[in-house]
């Protein structure tokens, strides 16, 4: 089934309009989202002040809108409003509220404009209704893309390039409200297949994840880098490892540098990892939270009748650093396996190889002398054992290793989900600085202009109407961009919010149905010690009874 979000079911929440080409969404299972590539056609034909003329409204008249405009904050902007309806509560719709900051903005009263903006980034009322005259106070309305719209032009013109990236970088999260300590986690990708396989919040620490794609377990180590130690190593390669990486035997990757770091968990774990990279640069900085994702440990398996397998990746030993995710800028490095610190050779090392060479000849020499067939037979052996081991190691072992495929299709969908969030947020973060180069060069013609008209030759009449037209077209073209941008976020809150739901609120439910089991069983312990308490009366009693009972027959019988 697919859901377009020109239907009317999306008509809620995304507004319709002539410049954006909006994605497809495919729904599975009412789970899955699937985000086609959008179109990067934007339309520069309408006004560029139609964000800023909202239809006549009932609340804000001009003499009133003067006087908001010249309003320290949206508190004092609200009491005006207040003193002027006749109503003592109620929600300023989105309309009056773009009225509001674009009179601002014509005054020059930007510190208003940002602060109704950040009013209604913490306003959970959306919209202005008639039960809104039950409310005791006056609120602001959750901004839309009109506002955003209007604030960023705004703030462009007014040379307010840092704010303006800040109300972009706002765009981004629809639905978080200033101040949030809670984000939705950073993605991690599983490092063999690189799929998003799990999200890492900040109170995670330790967790094993299953990938749905290579059935394999991984380990990830979340936690802020309390030290880091990095050495360059020699990048001079003998030639007969030269030659056996010409010939394909040998397929590791040189590694350039050498880190040892310390990762703390929140919980307060310390573990060391080492490992190599390929390039000398440091994957992330002392202070910073990282996430590594390790191969499945040794005290991770599952039973195959009498055998224990490890579902870990092929050709990783148990624990061993695999990928580094950096929170802070989003890197994800891949990580080379840390050359040996006793500096162990290979049995590929020609210092090796020959001489256990020659004691293998003269081996088959000896026992030629006992046997001519002998040293057939052992040459025969030896290659077969070597073609068992080699078909082993590379096919049996890694689909043995593997977990059940009804294992992993219940995070399959969840995967997907996450797969399909991370494409998003690719897509918003090209958006956003494409954004953020338009909005500098916004600034930078409207800085032109001030100079043209402070000028005032009339020779820059001619440029003057060029800078303006080249102005007119950025806006437009940044106000399609915020629209995909706004788009794409929402779609982005759609999946977490399913994400979260699928996980976080079915913990809480267990929890919460742990507790309450807990709790039954613990009436359930006190009734019973009561009736053995009970019972235990009861037989004393029965005691004293027959006791009492005898006591008259035995006098008698004295």
């Amino acid at each position: 089934m697919t859901l377009n979000l020109t239907s009317p079911w999306f008509s809620s929440f995304y507004p319709r309009s002539p410049y954006v080409s909006f994605p497809e969404i495919s729904v599975f299972k009412t789970l899955t989202f699937f985000v086609s590539p959008v179109s990067k056609s934007i339309r520069t034909k309408s006004s560029a002040n139609d964000v800023a003329r909202p239809s006549a409204s009932k609340l804000l008249d001009d003499e009133l809108l003067t006087r908001l405009s010249g309003a320290r904050d949206a508190d004092e902007a609200l009491e005006m409003i207040a003193e002027r309806s006749e109503r003592t509560g109620g929600v300023v719709d989105t309309a009056d509220c773009c009225s509001v900051i674009s009179a601002a903005l014509d005054q020059n009263n930007v510190n208003l404009a940002l602060s109704v903006f950040y009013s209604m980034r913490s306003s959970f009322d959306p919209v202005a209704s008639e039960s809104n005259a039950l409310i005791e106070r006056w609120k602001w309305s959750r901004p839309d893309v009109r506002v955003y719209t209007s604030l960023v032009r705004g703030l462009a013109a007014s040379l307010r390039v840092s704010d303006a990236l800040r109300v972009i970088a706002d765009v981004c999260r629809v639905g978080v409200s200033p101040g949030e300590e809670v984000p939705f986690g950073k993605l991690v990708r599983c490092p063999s297949c690189m799929i998003a396989v799990a999200v890492a919040q900040p109170q995670h620490g330790i967790q094993i994840v299953s990938c749905s794609k290579c059935r394999y377990q991984y380990e990830l180590v979340s936690g802020d880098i309390a030290s880091i130690e990095s050495e360059e190593i020699s990048m001079e390669i003998p030639a007969w490892k030269r030659g056996l990486r010409f010939l394909q035997i040998m397929k590791e990757s040189i590694p350039a540098a050498v880190h040892s770091i310390v990762v703390q968990t929140p919980s307060g774990i310390a573990r060391t990892h080492r490992f190599a990279t390929r390039t000398v640069d440091l994957p992330a900085q002392e202070g910073e939270r990282v996430t590594i994702a390790v191969a499945a440990p040794s005290n991770v398996y599952r039973q195959m009748g009498p055998f224990k397998v490890s579902p870990k990746a092929p050709n990783f030993y148990p624990g061993e650093p695999m990928c580094l995710t950096n929170h802070k800028d989003g890197r994800e490095s891949l990580l080379v396996r840390a050359p040996r610190k006793d500096g162990s050779s290979s049995l590929l090392n020609p210092s090796i190889l020959f001489p256990l060479l020659v004691v293998l000849a003269a081996g088959d020499a000896a026992s030629g002398i006992l046997d001519p067939s002998l040293p057939q037979l052992l040459s025969v052996v030896a290659v077969g054992s070597l073609a068992i081991g080699t078909t082993l190691n590379t096919l049996v072992f890694p689909q043995m290793n593997r977990l059940p495929q009804r294992t992993v299709d219940a995070i399959a969908i969840k995967q997907q989900l996450l797969s399909q969030y991370d494409v998003i947020q690719s897509r918003i973060k090209d958006l956003k600085e494409a954004a953020e180069k338009e909005v500098w060069m916004l600034a930078r013609m409207c800085q032109l202009e001030n100079k043209i008209f402070a000028v005032g030759e009339p020779s820059y009449r001619a440029r003057r109407s060029r800078v303006k037209k080249v102005r007119e077209g950025l806006e437009n073209s940044l106000k399609g961009r915020i629209e995909l941008i706004e788009s794409y976020a929402r779609i982005s809150s759609m999946i977490e919010i399913e994400v979260e739901m699928a996980s976080d609120v079915l913990a809480a439910e267990a929890a919460s149905n742990v507790e309450s089991i807990a709790e039954q069983i613990q009436q359930i312990m006190e009734l019973e010690n009561l009736e053995e308490r009970w019972k235990q009366a009861a037989e004393a009693n029965d005691e004293v009874e027959r006791l009492l009972s005898t006591e008259p027959i035995t006098t008698e019988q004295l």
